[in-house]
């Protein structure tokens, strides 16, 4: 659509300056066609200032006006000779300003041709630029075959391995393939083969794309980089096409690396489409397989490839000579996420009171991406209240909003919804508080933030990978403190306690059926393979148990929940003094830190209490 207009504003600038031409040779001047005799009268009575001859055409310019006579003058005519037969005086002729000219080839031909030239060219113009948009669209229709590949400018943009905090077993990994393009001899005179290809493995946000990137800028080689997504199109044979082409672009640039992100969009294994359909992706896939079988083995190229569904891969990609080395890249530890913050908070102005090891902290199973975003949101939090540097509150608060999106400050309880809410919010602190194995509560509050109406924060003081059975119970009493607290007090419930149902039911589930957590059911696994369906392998697939193994386990995820609560709510009896204090000051502060929640339940805390890792490797976030 730009180029159409900016076609029409250039046709419209042609036609403006062949108009302004057309007018300049076609402008009317005050002309007179007289007789010959006429002007010789006028210059025997001294009227005439000047007087042009050509080949036949004489004009004479009076002295009262601009206006000019135009004479013709017959052949073989002098015109001094005729003045002087009509009796013009010798003086008169000598003192007139005679000036004999040629006529312009070029302005006659101008004169003649121009009023059917100027057509002409307007229509020759117009059928130009509609061709122009014709054969732009036969070009773009011509080069679909083409892949889109963008090679980087890696020596604007390079990339480092020092550049990428933490991630340290995988760089090791690929520190490999870096002496691979440096030093391809070194390995080629010991008969070892170039690795063809490497895939990246892991959560979105850990640095997949970051790292392939580090590899080229290490090697000092160029990068080129395409999506899985844009090698398919709507017509059959496009995407194998691309792929060719793509590889025929990186053997030109060898050595290099060919980096292909989200590799899953035309890797899913194949043979699964259900109900029929063309299969453009199995044929970019088959082309993928076919291209990098095809490498000769001096040929430097490495393709590197990234996917976070490593589980739907087709097998043939992943045998050696295909992708020969797979990574994976774990979401950060504490020491981890340290360094990310630092190295992303370089550029940025921190107070002095910013202590980076707190925040890590307080952001277990975060990304790389994740811990970026909080340190810009800091910085914005701290620009919108006018501050010159980035403090601890800033990056409390971007964690939150990170987490459960930013405070509805304009929510306002009533005041019965406000107590409700503390002693909800009261019960969570509490029962967390007491019992050994759940985590630290970081804070407390019932101000409203996203979906939640309060919540209570409760992070590990340390990363751990294994969780025990006692962990996942007490994990779910503390994520029913909430509702246990509201039938004690009020002696009724409200809708507020229907995510923390709906986490604690999932934990449950998981205790039984993936864990093997449970005496009732025992050491098996139920259900397998119905979290992430895969269509054509999975959707077809029936439950692994039976219609009474299924009411065992209704009934054993159903009596770890009433247990829990019991639990809870035993402890909020025993303990109820402190879970009114908690209320309390709820309702008066809103929010309470760490420090000061501690110091309410300090006698009550045990000793020794362990620390386990938030499921999933995400803060436990249990709101109203």
């Amino acid at each position: 659509m730009g180029k159409i207009v900016k076609n029409i504003v250039l046709i419209l600038i042609g036609f403006l300056i062949i108009s302004g031409i057309v007018a300049a040779f076609s402008r009317e001047t005050k002309e007179q066609e007289v007789a010959l005799s006429e002007i010789a009268t006028a210059v025997r009575e001294d009227k005439v200032k000047s007087v042009d001859i050509s080949r036949e055409t004489v004009k004479a310019e009076y002295k009262d006006d601009s206006t000019v006579r135009i004479a013709t003058l017959g052949a073989g005519t002098e015109f001094t000779t005729f003045l002087i037969d009509s009796g013009v005086e010798t003086e008169k002729i000598q003192n007139l300003n005679i000036e004999y000219k040629n006529d312009s080839t070029a302005a006659s031909l101008a004169g003649a041709i121009l009023p059917f030239l100027i057509p002409f060219v307007l229509i020759a113009l117009f059928i130009y630029f509609l061709m122009r948009q014709v054969q732009g669209t036969n070009n773009r229709a011509l080069t679909f075959g083409q892949s889109s590949v963008r090679l980087s400018d890696e020596k604007k943009n390079k990339v480092r391995f020092s550049d990428v905090a933490g991630a340290k077993e995988a760089k090791e990994e690929l520190e490999e393939i870096v002496q691979f393009l440096k030093f391809p001899q070194k390995f080629l005179s010991l008969g070892a083969k170039i690795p063809k290809g490497v895939l990246l493995l892991g959560s979105p946000g850990v640095g997949k794309t970051l790292l392939a990137r580090a590899v080229a800028g290490e090697a000092n080689v160029p990068f080129f980089h395409i999506s899985g997504s844009e090698f398919v199109e709507m017509f059959v044979g496009v995407g194998a096409s691309r792929v060719r082409d793509l590889f025929k672009k990186a053997k030109k640039n060898a050595p290099c690396i060919v980096f292909i992100d989200e590799i899953d969009a035309v890797g899913r294994q194949r043979g699964t489409g259900v109900g029929g359909g063309h299969d453009e992706r199995e044929q970019t896939l088959n082309q993928i397989l076919v291209e990098m079988d095809g490498f000769e083995t001096d040929t430097n190229i490495i393709v590197i490839a990234a996917t976070n569904r490593p589980d739907v891969l087709d097998p043939a990609l992943l045998r050696p000579g295909r992708f020969d080395r797979q990574v994976m890249l774990d979401l950060p530890d504490i020491k981890d996420r340290e360094a990310i913050l630092e190295v992303h908070s370089a550029n940025k102005p921190m107070a002095a009171e910013v202590d980076f090891h707190k925040i890590a902290q307080r952001t277990p199973g975060f990304s790389g991406a994740d811990l970026a975003n909080v340190i810009n949101e800091g910085a914005i939090l701290a620009a919108r209240t006018d501050k010159k540097q980035i403090t601890n509150e800033d990056l409390k608060e971007a964690i939150e909003k990170v987490m459960m999106g930013p405070a509805r400050k304009s929510h306002i309880f009533s005041d019965k919804e406000k107590k409700i809410t503390a002693y909800h919010e009261g019960g969570h602190a509490l029962v967390g508080a007491v019992l050994a194995e759940s985590d630290p509560v970081h804070k407390v509050t019932i101000l409203s933030r996203g979906q939640a109406g309060g919540y209570t924060l409760s992070l590990p003081n340390e990363d751990r990978h294994l969780h025990t059975q006692q962990s996942y119970l007490d994990q779910i009493a503390m994520a029913l403190g909430g509702y246990a607290a509201e039938k004690l007090v009020f002696n009724e419930l409200t809708t507020g306690a229907s995510s923390d149902l709906k986490k604690a039911t999932a934990w449950a589930r998981k205790l039984v059926t993936q864990f093997g957590m449970s005496d009732a059911v025992g050491p098996v696994v139920l259900g397998e393979g119905h979290e992430n369906v895969f269509l054509g392998r999975d959707i077809g697939e029936q439950k692994n148990y039976s219609e009474s193994t299924a009411q065992k386990i209704d009934a054993e995820v159903r009596r770890i929940l009433v247990d829990a609560e019991i639990r809870a709510t035993e402890l909020m009896t025993k303990h109820r003094t402190y879970l009114d204090t908690i209320a309390d000051r709820l309702v008066k502060e809103e929010t309470l830190e760490q420090d000061a929640f501690e110091e309410i339940v300090k006698d009550i805390l045990p000793a020794g209490k362990k620390r386990v890792p938030e499921f999933e490797e995400s803060p436990a976030e249990v709101g109203a």
